[in-house]
């Protein structure tokens, strides 16, 4: 899916590659993983695990985090690929503490402006 300022990752092999680069923070609710793409274009990549909740809590959450990185788009750089790891610890919050989350980690890879 295509929005307006960044894209999304889709399939396996991407989400792989910025995995094996191994550039990640953590914080209570998150993890994320950054890797340069080469190419002028954001990509976010959401991945949340059965064990954080049921199917509609987990669409839930990645609907926020997806949000999250649309509305901060301007202040994030461009060229990374970006897989958001969500862990239990969001599961009850609700949009302010994913966005202060995402900030949190972004600015701790040196990649919000």
């Amino acid at each position: 899916m295509k929005y307006k300022d960044f894209e999304t990752l889709k399939k396996n092999e991407d989400f792989k590659k910025v995995y094996n680069k191994r550039n990640s923070y953590a914080n209570r609710e998150l993890i994320m993983y950054i890797s340069k793409n080469g190419t002028d274009t954001k990509r976010l990549g959401v991945s949340v695990s059965k064990k954080v909740g049921n199917s509609i809590v987990r669409h839930r959450l990645a609907r926020l985090v997806r949000e999250a990185f649309r509305l901060n788009t301007n202040h994030i750089l461009d060229g990374i690929d970006v897989v958001v790891v969500v862990k239990a610890g969001l599961k009850d919050k609700g949009y302010t503490e994913t966005c202060k989350s995402m900030i949190h980690l972004l600015k701790l890879h040196n990649m919000y402006r």
